[in-house]
């Protein structure tokens, strides 16, 4: 039910990509590490990551998917999938509407899942080159996510219209070290819950295709389930692989 649940959503972010044709190639990049996190999990585990950009004249359209998993003694302490993808639609240099589908499954956050559809406007209001550029956005959707454990109502979901805001920016720091802030939080009209996640990253080219990257990650729930952490943070160093 989960799975089919993620494909769908990702699915409906993913429906323009067909419109897009052969604009422009695929870019992606590969990324294995070790990951440091606090929060509802305290572990020390391995993270994987895989994304794909494609960015023509008309469509950008981004997809990624990541895990973690630890293992100790016969017994499971860590274990989250996530995935995403996004499309946007220019209608002018610096303008876009976007169309953005999300489901995360960690078994240890107090939730069965974590899903969303949203969709919106966009606006690049800084750009100085290829690699650096500030993107602002802001849309409106849907959120579904099912908790491990009924509420103190009985409930298993959590289902409302949210709103989204989110930026990211990027800039070169030289010609082999980009850094990177990615922004968003969902707010709820109904239950009036909050999720904001940030991510803080600097990578730098080691040789050839393969680079060095550090990165720091927050996510926020300002209503988490019961007995469950309201912040979750993640250190992480990793190798990347770009194609």
């Amino acid at each position: 039910m989960k799975l089919s649940r993620a494909v769908s959503i990702l699915i409906l972010a993913a429906v323009p990509l067909a419109a897009s044709g052969q604009e422009a190639g695929w870019q992606g990049e590969a990324e294995l590490g070790v990951l440091i996190t606090t929060g509802n999990t305290e572990e020390t585990n391995l993270k994987g990551r895989l994304a794909l950009k494609e960015d023509g004249e008309r469509w950008r359209n981004l997809v990624e998917v990541r895990s973690a998993y630890t293992e100790a003694e016969d017994e499971t302490t860590a274990e989250r999938y996530r995935g995403e993808a996004e499309t946007n639609l220019k209608f002018s240099e610096n303008s876009f509407f976007f169309l953005r589908g999300y489901y995360e499954d960690d078994r240890f956050s107090g939730y069965d899942f974590r899903s969303s559809a949203t969709t919106g406007y966009g606006h690049r209001v800084w750009q100085l080159d290829e690699l650096s550029f500030l993107d602002l956005s802001a849309g409106a959707g849907y959120r579904y996510n099912r908790l491990a454990e009924p509420d103190e109502d009985g409930e298993r979901h959590e289902e409302e219209v949210i709103g989204r805001l989110a930026g990211q920016l990027d800039f070169a720091l030289s010609e082999n070290a980009l850094f990177r802030q990615k922004l968003s939080t969902e707010f709820g009209f109904e239950n009036n819950n909050t999720i904001t996640e940030s991510e803080t990253s600097v990578q730098a080219s080691v040789v050839g295709d393969l680079s060095l990257k550090i990165a720091y990650r927050v996510t926020h729930v300002s209503d988490p389930p019961q007995d469950s952490e309201s912040t979750d943070t993640e250190t992480s160093v990793s190798i990347l692989y770009g194609f």
